[in-house]
């Protein structure tokens, strides 16, 4: 397959944002999922959490060298939005855990066709990176949306059958964004493709995934 007709990761993040109902408190994970931020439309007044106790940031201005003691989950520095407020720890992951986010946008290793995630452990031992808060945000947030790019560096599938990976969470997993398509998990009828890379063909996205997968009517061209 042409890499060239995949999506960027800046394009993706940008599929991601368009599709955050205005007024969401949403949580965003390290790696690609930060992207999101930036693409966020302010008149949607969207208001992020840090699992590390903030609700309310955004990225810091062009050119302004930030604040050391605020960090996104990728450890970038960032800001608080008008409004702000800072809790411990503890009160973060009550948000977390106790349903009170509309989302929650992490990468994974792998998902799986019922909608399980692994996002924490692969099988080299000594690349464990720990889990941080992934087990309680897919276990509490209202609706768990992952980016991640379609297939390993190596071309083996990340969407799934069966993860093998440890899981962060059992059928948690609402919609997956990738480099190639978005992606439904639907209850009982598995993956269900509504977004499809320009250039990217149905057969070049089933052969890049390991479970079988359904196509929606009409099919949105990314």
């Amino acid at each position: 397959m042409n890499d060239a007709k995949k999506l960027s990761r800046d394009r993706v993040a940008q599929l991601v944002a368009e599709d955050i109902p205005p007024g969401s408190y949403v949580n965003i994970g390290l790696g690609m999922p930060t992207l999101v931020a930036k693409y966020l439309d302010p008149r949607k007044e969207i208001i992020l959490h840090s699992e590390n106790g903030i609700l309310g940031i955004e990225d810091v201005t062009p050119g302004d060298p930030g604040d050391e003691d605020l960090i996104n989950a990728s450890k970038a520095r960032l800001q608080l939005i008008r409004g702000a407020s800072i809790c411990d720890q503890s009160l973060s992951f009550a948000m977390m855990r106790g349903g009170h986010l509309d989302a929650t946008i992490l990468g994974a290793f792998q998902v799986s066709s019922e909608g399980d995630i692994a996002s924490w452990a692969t099988d080299d031992a000594e690349a464990v990176p720990g889990i941080g808060g992934a087990m309680d945000l897919v276990a509490g947030a209202r609706k768990v949306i992952v980016v991640m790019e379609h297939t390993t560096r190596d071309g083996k599938p990340k969407l799934l059958r069966a993860c093998t990976f440890p899981l962060t969470g059992k059928a948690a997993v609402d919609t997956i964004y990738t480099d190639m398509a978005i992606i439904d998990v639907v209850p009982g009828q598995g993956y269900v493709v509504r977004g499809l890379a320009q250039g990217i063909t149905r057969e070049a996205l089933q052969a890049a995934t390991d479970a079988p997968l359904s196509f929606a009517d009409p099919l949105t061209v990314l």
